[in-house]
């Protein structure tokens, strides 16, 4: 029975992988029922590595190039095996091949938004797009967390947990740089540098090198960018409350003038949309100068008449820009004080 399991045997007298897969990450040559010659060639590619274990443990590595195995070129394996210096005899091994070929445009993206903290605006939450590539740097470290005995390991087997490090490390890394959102949306390729230097760890856990990763799309959620318009618009007016008021009011009056059918219609619509934050008597100042002497008598009475609601929708107003982060409570509560005086 032994002579019969021996001549089943084949010897193998090249090792070597020519990677018919591109997809292929890892593969383990077959060796059932065979052993390898001592003194046969062992032949990696440029962009391979072969890995040698024996028994589950790790053993020799090698890089690009052709070998004839022995105990000489398998130190490692040889250690394992107890071999003598005159070893001559076929010995069985596992052999497992590695493709460290550059994997371009693999893609990452957020399905939802995410929030990152930011020490301008404290939180904000974005969507990014964009595209990295990685290869393998260390076979073992890959062999071991990774691939493990498999057959074959491929490159979608391991797509989810690349993308999810992705996203993952977006948050961290950008809170520990302390760089601002702003600055980061300016420039995509500093926030690009960010999640690179961010990333480059869990990959290198991984037995993966990060080559690249850019950023070609950042966004922020469609409210989120309002309030960020507003934020630049009082950005340009600087803190003087009084132009920031003007400002707030050239923004509603467009809106207002769609709706008017004559000059009286201007008062009821400024009113009605709250574009009463400039202030009651800014708003009689206006129609005075625009309307002449007659009509400034006429609208008198009406801007103290409704002198009340008008006071309230301004202060529901600022309200609003206050729980949007565009005002601070402190010009909140001078402004609400202020108002709170015109009270009669």
């Amino acid at each position: 029975m032994a002579l019969t399991d021996f001549l089943k045997k084949q010897f193998l007298e090249i090792l070597e992988w020519t990677e018919d897969g591109d997809e292929v990450l890892a593969w383990r040559y077959p060796m059932q029922d065979r052993e390898i010659m001592n003194g046969g060639s062992l032949t990696v590619r440029e962009s391979q590595f072969a890995l040698f274990v024996n028994e589950g443990k790790i053993a020799d590595v090698f890089g690009p190039g052709r070998y004839t195995l022995g105990t000489n070129t398998l130190p490692l394996l040889t250690d394992l095996k107890n071999w003598n210096k005159g070893f001559k005899s076929p010995f069985k091994s596992d052999v497992y091949f590695f493709s460290s070929r550059q994997r371009l445009d693999q893609r990452w993206g957020t399905s939802q938004p995410v929030t990152l903290r930011d020490k301008e605006f404290g939180a904000v939450r974005v969507r990014a797009f964009g595209n990295f590539a990685y290869q393998i740097g260390d076979p073992k470290l890959f062999h071991s967390q990774v691939s493990g005995s498999r057959d074959v390991y491929r490159m979608a087997d391991l797509d989810g947990q690349l993308r999810g490090l992705v996203l993952q490390q977006m948050a961290n890394g950008v809170a520990a740089s302390g760089i601002a959102f702003l600055d980061l949306a300016a420039n995509q390729n500093m926030f690009a540098k960010v999640l690179n230097d961010a990333l480059s760890p869990s990959f290198q856990a991984l037995g993966l090198k990060l080559d690249s990763l850019t950023v070609q799309s950042l966004s922020l959620p469609d409210e989120l960018q309002k309030v960020l318009d507003q934020r630049i618009g009082m950005g340009m007016v600087g803190n003087d409350m009084a132009k920031f008021m003007q400002y707030q009011t050239a923004q509603a009056i467009p809106k207002m003038a769609e709706g008017t059918a004559g000059g009286g219609g201007l008062a009821g619509d400024a009113m009605g949309l709250g574009a009463g934050v400039a202030l009651g008597q800014v708003l009689a100042q206006n129609l005075q100068k625009g309307l002449g002497g007659g009509a400034a008598a006429a609208a008198a009475p009406a801007v103290e008449t409704v002198k009340a609601d008008d006071v309230v929708a301004t202060l529901e107003k600022l309200h609003d820009l206050k729980a949007k982060g565009i005002l601070t409570d402190a010009e909140f509560d001078a402004k609400k004080a202020e108002l709170l005086k015109k009270l009669v």
